[in-house]
């Protein structure tokens, strides 16, 4: 008798390809918020729904502040095949803020892409907003994201997506991979903006040219749509400039189309850009709406 051999037979080729297939996660997550019942209430939630590893926190709502969804994905990443799908609807007449918990980190990939879809929601008198932290891609990540955006009657929202190229403390650039970042933004059913961006091949190239992204190493984007929306460009270029100060070194600008005003940012240190970012989002909440001046509690830890 021979003591601990394994018999390479009893693992027939089935077997093998079972025990080395990657795990990919398909997570899903759904909320939506209704009026409450009563004046001066908060919001109150209406509809959820999660499917590991995505879940739904809904932290106490700041004093004179709107009901807050945060968006968690326990899974501490994202690999390639993996797919992620939000769905975030404010009811008529309601105030909702939607948040993530951290930053979401899309990790190198062997082949297949990673597929994120996000879509949101606003009804007839709604304010939502969809304000997640940043994407960090990983040098060899491949990601497809999606995010579409539909409003209805006098609703309004204020959108976001932060990306990071690379985990750039550790000296790691994101040279190579896909990063695929599309929006759909419709009122009342007609399509109002849409507008991709797409890095694929020698991605460093793009990233360093100075006709391109010109070194930076982070950008974002901003949306405020609505019926007369594009009035707010100006509200948008001033709370630019109030920020800038909070984010040396960071290029943003600011222009506006019929029912929608688009805000962008570069920059070579993403913290300065987050920081930059942040305060014309606290900003600009407050004057177009009447909210505090300030983030979610998720956004100072």
């Amino acid at each position: 008798m021979q003591l601990g051999k394994i018999e390479s037979s009893a693992l027939d080729d089935t077997a093998l390809s079972a025990a080395v297939r990657p795990i990919i996660t398909n997570g899903r997550a759904e909320v939506s918020f209704k009026a409450a019942q009563h004046p001066g209430q908060p919001s109150a939630l209406n509809h959820l729904f999660y499917r590991d590893p995505m879940k739904i926190l809904f932290p106490r709502t700041q004093p004179g502040d709107i009901s807050q969804a945060v968006l968690v994905t326990t899974s501490g990443g994202m690999v390639g095949g993996d797919q992620l799908a939000f769905s975030g609807r404010a009811g008529e007449n309601t105030q909702l803020q939607l948040t993530a918990q951290a930053a979401e980190k899309v990790y190198r990939s062997l082949g297949p892409d990673g597929k994120m879809t996000v879509d949101l929601t606003a009804d007839d008198g709604a304010w939502l907003e969809w304000l997640p932290q940043e994407t960090i891609l990983f040098d060899g990540a491949r990601l497809r994201r999606s995010t579409s955006v539909s409003v209805v009657g006098s609703g309004r929202v204020l959108a976001g997506e932060i990306m990071v190229f690379g985990r750039l403390a550790r000296g790691e650039v994101f040279s190579h991979g896909l990063a695929r970042d599309a929006w759909d933004v419709t009122l009342d059913g007609r399509p109002i903006w849409r507008d991709a961006l797409h890095l694929d091949g020698d991605i460093l190239r793009v990233l360093d040219h100075p006709a391109s992204f010109n070194g930076a190493r982070a950008s974002a984007t901003a949306i405020f749509t609505g019926r007369g929306a594009e009035n707010q460009l100006e509200v948008a270029r001033e709370c630019l400039k109030g920020a800038a100060q909070q984010g040396d070194g960071v290029l943003a600008a600011a222009t506006a189309m019929t029912n929608i005003v688009i805000v962008r940012w570069l920059a070579v240190e993403p913290m300065r850009l987050r920081s930059a970012y942040g305060a014309w989002w606290a900003m600009f909440r407050h004057k177009v709406n009447h909210l505090p001046a300030r983030l979610p509690r998720m956004w100072e830890i």
